[in-house]
């Protein structure tokens, strides 16, 4: 990996995030702009690498990771309650990291058959328990209320 690779590539985060964070702004949605930045980086670079331009495979890995343990994160802040972070994390990491593999690899059955396997852990983890008879209006509601209380 040269140096070129290596600035290129922050210099694509750094712009990236800057303008994730300005559109975030102006549309005043929630956007984590480090994140988009890495996103649109590696999203690039695979682009560039499918059309025939070398490179960096091993860039590529290292930001698709990243972007793995990020997802991780983001959804185990939203798991309902009672569902375990840990065993949340120690069955999405390891299929979502050979997911990034089989997307540098083009390895696109092992790709496939990855992103099948990460979908059932996020439908088992991160579907809400509610019991039934509630809906989201009720529990706004409830939480206003409880807000207001004190």
């Amino acid at each position: 990996m040269t140096m070129t690779t290596v600035a290129m590539m922050v210099v694509s985060i750094a712009v990236l995030a800057a303008l994730a964070w300005v559109a975030g702004r102006a549309l005043r949605i929630g956007l984590c702009p480090v994140c988009i930045g890495v996103v649109g980086t590696w999203a690039w670079m695979l682009a560039a690498r499918l059309a025939g331009f070398a490179v960096d495979g091993l860039m590529l890995a290292l930001l698709i990771g990243g972007s793995v343990t990020g997802i991780a994160y983001q959804l185990e802040t939203r798991l309902p309650r009672g569902r375990s972070p840990l065993l949340w994390k120690g069955l999405f990491l390891p299929v979502g990291f050979a997911a990034g593999y089989a997307l540098v690899a083009e390895q696109w059955a092992l790709l496939a058959l990855a992103l099948v396997a990460l979908a059932l852990p996020a439908a088992m983890f991160v579907r809400s328990q509610r019991p039934p008879g509630t809906d989201a209006a009720t529990v706004e509601k409830l939480e206003e209320r409880m807000k207001k209380c004190c």
